[in-house]
């Protein structure tokens, strides 16, 4: 793995080792464009209970997650979690949304975007779909995610051809992080984001949840009910739970 320059924040708080961020989603974006404009290769991962779980049970993928840019909250186990460490609400900063907006920040700003992951033809399907839905988004480069590590370099490569300003890798943790620290110094894409299923969304292979089941902090129970196989990852949220109330406040 390529070492990188952690960045003490603030805005954060401790949960299980990990600096989660306390930004917002406009916060979020206005660092993200400053980190574009730096040029500076850096990972930021969008964190949920069960990311957490992993790190814990993971000590590579702890030190992973600790060389992030940011990690921002991606799932209501977290809020919880923040929010007994006698912090605010965080609104979610979720890769769905991130997508989303950074697209159609390109749109005005030509940031180039690219994505890799899921199965052949869905992030190129995706990308359709967000260039309909935001005219003028500069997407240069979707490709699936069915490679080896081993191919990894390789890949990189053809990523680099394009020089993204983001980058945007869904194959689920901690696979897709691990793809971004080990290439970041061939791809050199100032934003590098884990975006687990997302690309799925976009493509219209999964539904998102209603904004009523996004309010209620139920998306993940919307997820497992669709995805039966996501039922497996529940059992990491009893184990958060259970972690985070031995952690001091």
């Amino acid at each position: 793995m390529v070492a990188q320059t952690v960045h003490p924040n603030p805005n954060s708080v401790h949960i299980l080792g990990v600096d989660v961020s306390l930004l917002d989603m406009e916060q979020t974006l206005a660092l993200l464009q400053a980190q574009i404009a730096s040029r500076e290769p850096s990972l930021v991962v969008t964190a949920n209970a069960t990311a957490l779980v992993i790190a814990h049970d993971d000590p590579r993928f702890l030190t992973e997650m600790k060389s992030a840019k940011f990690v921002t909250v991606d799932g209501s186990g977290l809020q919880w979690a923040i929010r007994r460490k006698g912090h605010p609400i965080v609104p979610k900063v979720t890769g769905v949304d991130l997508v989303e907006r950074l697209c159609d920040l390109s749109v005005k700003h030509g940031y180039r975007i690219a994505f890799v992951g899921g199965e052949p033809g869905v992030a190129e399907l995706a990308a359709d779909n967000l260039k309909k839905r935001f005219p003028g988004c500069n997407i240069v480069l979707a490709r699936h995610g069915y490679f080896k590590p081993d191919e990894d370099a390789k890949v990189a490569e053809e990523i680099a051809i394009e020089k993204p300003d983001v980058l945007f890798v869904a194959m689920g943790m901690p696979r897709q992080e691990r793809f971004i620290l080990s290439t970041m110094n061939v791809i050199q894409a100032p934003i590098a984001v884990g975006v687990g299923g997302s690309l799925d969304v976009f493509s219209g292979r999964t539904k998102r949840a209603p904004k009523v089941i996004q309010k209620l902090h139920l998306e993940w129970l919307w997820r497992s009910i669709l995805n039966p196989y996501k039922f497996k990852k529940l059992t990491a949220l009893p184990r958060f739970i259970v972690l985070a109330l031995k952690e001091k406040k």
